[in-house]
């Protein structure tokens, strides 16, 4: 008997977080997707649940679910500092997580990056490698991390950088080839539907998926 899960979002209002929520609803899989939202979005459909909640103080009441995707995160200029993109980039992850696991989530399945690494000189890198690394450490029956490289699609908000480095993305891609592979932007239509396939698939313990994995869903 195939029984329908409960999807959690946190993230619904990014790039590859609306792409999830879009592609979830319409996913025979999943009988209700909680998006975790600090306003509401400006979709409706009948499975979507929309959870305003504090992410300072989440309420553990509105965190129910089998499956939680995050795709939480920020650029340092729209956070302000260091300190305050590391608490949405990594600490309100885990601690969403936390809540999640507690209430009987299975699966965590999460928006990394390409070249994420707890190691690296990188502080956007760094931060997405300890997120990798926390979360993977909760102890869900199954961590999935999705390392995607540079994003493709409609973002709400303007981010210049790039504006101009995805064409720079789109000229150079054929010449990505071989181990550069990898690095060739991906849409994040195709990041969405590769995690929820992903999430279907009964992987135990922890995977990570880089770039050129996730684009065969394209």
């Amino acid at each position: 008997m195939h029984v329908q899960r409960t999807a959690l979002v946190a993230g619904a209002s990014g790039l590859v977080g609306m792409e999830l929520i879009r592609q979830l609803v319409e996913s025979p899989d999943y009988l209700r997707v909680v998006a975790l939202v600090r306003r509401k979005l400006d979709i409706q459909h009948p499975k979507l649940i929309q959870e305003v909640i504090d992410f300072d103080h989440p309420d553990p009441v509105k965190i129910v679910g089998d499956d939680y995707f995050c795709a939480l995160g920020t650029t340092l200029s729209k956070a302000g500092s260091k300190v305050a993109q590391y608490r949405v980039d990594c600490e309100y992850p885990v601690a969403i997580g936390k809540i999640a696991l507690a209430n009987g989530a299975r699966q965590c399945l999460l928006v990394s990056s390409i070249g994420a690494d707890y190691k690296s000189s990188n502080f956007y890198l760094r931060t997405k490698g300890e997120l990798e690394q926390k979360l993977a450490a909760l102890g869900f029956e199954a961590f999935i991390a999705a390392r995607p490289s540079m994003l493709f699609g409609n973002r709400k908000e303007f981010r210049p950088l790039e504006r101009i480095s995805i064409p720079l993305f789109r000229l150079f891609e054929p010449l990505m080839v071989g181990k550069w592979k990898k690095y060739r932007g991906i849409h994040a239509k195709t990041v969405a539907a590769a995690m929820i396939d992903l999430a279907g698939q009964g992987i135990r313990g922890t995977r990570i998926v880089e770039s050129d994995a996730l684009a065969i869903h394209r």
